[in-house]
């Protein structure tokens, strides 16, 4: 492993000097030490060893010690202990306490490089593991649900509570809420975190394949069954399904998942022997199932087996206090992801975000911010480089009493909308146009700029002074 860092422990100074010699022709980065207590010292101080080699046999305190010591600094050091013939037991020992190997005197410095060489590969790839797990972690855990507002905190609460038990859980709200991360985070939190996570959106699957996805098929079930294939219920062994959109299940679905829901048996397609399948269920759903359920098109009884625990997504219009929190988060993540430097939203800008609705919800806010990250070439993003439809107006920022009236303002063009939100405005406040560039979330200059543009000639006579 070039340039890993080693420390060698031996109070023998041509041993030392002379491995220090070998490592560093390998190309390692090298400190030597004569003592167990100089290397506990070194240790303590917060230097990082990937790998430690030291003599088993010191005075005081010997390699025993410094395992102990280097193992409860950074668990992921290497140890390799130097030992005499006498003492191969101790060093057995020494292995089941956590040392890497041992090399026994005397030796030829191939040997001790070997062993070294192999050290680093362990530590390599426990890094790299270590490295994915907590990328996992980071990806999945709680903290990475973004939002401070009450209906996120009793989501967060309900979602803590449910991660370690085997309940079936039901995940509802409207498309881009977040409902896959929902079910990611229960998963990755609970003690089936080890084993398979299978996504299945079943919207997704046309109803004369639903079956066979699910549950697989036997060789010559039907046409152009030429093998036996497994299901994606079978590939969630001792793991968690997602069952995405489940009310667009085919009736003849939603009989083979209540039966798998009543005794955890599934039976594929042309199959005579049912197989017994240990997952546990997570459904989601966009639509209303209780009204689904009135009209006939899902089960009740599916609907009462699934609706064990539920778990439901506020729409991001509901909860526009977590927008600037959400905003951070995607900022953050698109600007490293694209290699962007510094972009901040002004404050009009993100005035207009939290005015708008948010129809795609927290992913229409991901792409936004995506696009706007990608296109935009200054540092502080203004309103007009925002990507917003048509039918919203982008500089808008009313109160709810003011909806009506703005809900008036959507016409054929977003040039329309801005006119005659101006000229509204102007009219309201006498022309003040302090009070109403705060009004519509822009910069008095940005007023001043669109009144010239439109020719606006307002009733009143425009002013930019503030009444007391």
């Amino acid at each position: 492993m070039e340039n890993g860092k080693i420390l060698v422990v031996e109070d023998q100074d041509a041993m030392r000097e002379s491995l220090m010699i070998a490592f560093r022709d390998e190309g390692y980065v090298v400190e030597g030490v004569a003592s167990g207590e100089d290397a506990i010292q070194k240790l303590n101080n917060h230097n990082v060893y990937d790998l430690v080699v030291t003599d088993l046999k010191m005075k005081k305190i010997d390699g025993l010690e410094v395992l102990k010591a280097a193992k409860a600094v950074n668990p992921s050091t290497e140890v390799v202990l130097i030992t005499a013939y006498g003492t191969i037991s101790t060093a057995v020992q020494a292995i089941r306490d956590g040392a890497y190997d041992y090399v026994t005197k005397p030796f030829r410095h191939q040997e001790i490089l070997k062993v070294a060489t192999k050290a680093f590969e362990k530590k390599r790839l426990k890094d790299r593991v270590r490295y994915l797990e907590g990328e996992i972690r980071d990806k999945y855990k709680f903290e990475g649900i973004v939002g401070n507002s009450n209906a996120m905190l009793e989501v967060l609460k309900i979602t803590s509570q449910v991660c370690r038990t085997e309940s079936t859980i039901l995940v509802t709200g409207e498309s881009g809420t977040g409902k896959e991360l929902i079910a990611r985070a229960i998963h990755y939190n609970s003690l089936r975190k080890e084993c398979p996570f299978i996504v299945i959106n079943c919207g997704a699957l046309p109803e004369n394949l639903q079956e066979s996805e699910l549950f697989g098929h036997m060789r010559g079930a039907f046409t152009g069954a030429i093998k036996d294939k497994v299901g994606l219920f079978l590939q969630a062994q001792k793991g968690t399904i997602l069952l995405d959109e489940i009310g667009e299940t085919s009736p003849s679905t939603q009989v083979k998942l209540l039966r798998f829901l009543q005794d955890g048996e599934i039976r594929p397609v042309g199959g005579n022997k049912a197989i017994y399948v240990d997952a546990r269920i997570i459904a989601a759903t966009n639509e209303n199932l209780e009204k689904a359920v009135e009209l006939g098109k899902f089960r009740k009884d599916l609907f009462y087996r699934i609706n064990v625990i539920r778990i439901h997504l506020p729409p991001l219009r509901e909860r526009r206090e977590d927008i600037p929190l959400l905003v951070d988060f995607f900022l953050e993540k698109i600007l490293e992801k694209l290699k962007k430097g510094k972009r901040v939203f002004s404050k009009e800008s993100m005035r207009t975000l939290m005015s708008y609705d948010w129809p795609g919800n927290i992913r229409e806010l991901q792409n936004i911010i995506e696009r706007v990250v990608t296109l935009s070439k200054n540092e502080i993003i203004n309103v007009d480089e925002l990507p917003l439809p048509v039918e919203e107006f982008t500089g808008l920022n009313l109160d709810p009493l003011e909806n009506k009236k703005r809900k008036s303002f959507i016409v054929a063009t977003l040039a329309e909308q801005e006119k005659n939100a101006i000229v509204e405005a102007l009219n309201k406040y006498g022309g003040n146009q302090t009070k109403v560039s705060q009004l519509l979330g822009i910069s008095t200059t940005t007023l001043w700029r669109k009144i010239k543009k439109y020719r606006i000639k307002p009733q009143h006579e425009i002013s930019d002074t503030i009444d007391i």
